[in-house]
């Protein structure tokens, strides 16, 4: 028996790196899964759900951009008709583009703010109702170490990641009476395409290796146990929470 046998779980930016790797892995405990991603990302949201049936579970690929609300209640109404109901969301859909904040072009601001923030409040906003109809589900946001102590050249990507911590607390509050938890993780460094794009050379590679207490940086994998605790009824009398997940780089 897998903890998440019989559950459904939805899985936004699922087409690589964290979201990958949580739709495979989720599926491997056991949940059937949807993902979705934008339309440019249809190739390679179509190898995961290769990935997610090879381990013997029903997936549901879907294009979604998360910041467009239409966009979204659609998808979730889709997902729910194919699936019977949707037990679990997983809000991972997130861009980095770095940049100095008095550099920072006023678009790219709103573009972060739009996914990163706005993705996460719609998705959850379309998945709530039949959650509260079934008095239970579990709602996990992907935020960021850097949404605790900010980062140079991330301001803005810090900031929507502070509001999808912030976001997590209000939910947990708001939907607690109804069964419902709501939670994040917080990744630190994780060699994932965007993550190396961003440190940008093996150096920096080796001096965030030498910060961590456990002597090296993250892999998408890492972050699938943290998911299915949230996911699962071992975190049954855990809301609000944001757990920092990144090797030991940061400690409050």
């Amino acid at each position: 028996m897998g903890q998440l046998d019989n559950k459904v779980a939805l899985i936004t930016g699922a087409s690589r790196g964290i979201g990958a790797a949580l739709a495979v892995g989720l599926a491997k405990h056991g949940a059937d899964i949807a993902i979705c991603d934008l339309a440019r990302q249809a190739e390679a949201l179509a190898d995961v759900k290769r990935q997610v049936e090879a381990e013997g579970r029903r997936c549901f690929a879907h294009h979604v951009d998360v910041s467009n609300i239409a966009e979204v209640e659609s998808a979730v109404a889709d997902i729910t008709a194919e699936t019977g109901g949707i037990d679990i969301l997983v809000n991972n859909a997130g861009i980095l583009k770095p940049s100095l904040l008095e550099e920072l072009p006023e678009a790219d601001w709103d573009a972060h703010f739009n996914v990163n923030a706005k993705g996460v409040y719609l998705m959850t906003n379309a998945v709530l109702p039949q959650m509260r109809a079934r008095k239970n589900g579990r709602i996990i946001n992907i935020a960021s170490i850097a949404g605790r102590q900010g980062v140079a050249t991330q301001g803005h990507y810090a900031a929507t990641k502070a509001t999808a911590i912030t976001l997590t607390r209000v939910y947990a509050q708001e939907v607690g009476m109804d069964g419902i938890t709501v939670n994040a993780i917080c990744p630190g460094i994780i060699l994932t395409e965007m993550g190396k794009n961003n440190l940008g050379s093996d150096e920096a590679i080796r001096h965030w290796q030498d910060v961590a207490a456990l002597k090296r940086l993250g892999y998408p994998d890492d972050i699938v146990g943290p998911a299915v605790f949230f996911a699962s009824d071992l975190s049954a009398f855990v809301t609000g929470q944001a757990l920092n997940v990144c090797g030991g780089i940061y400690f409050h």
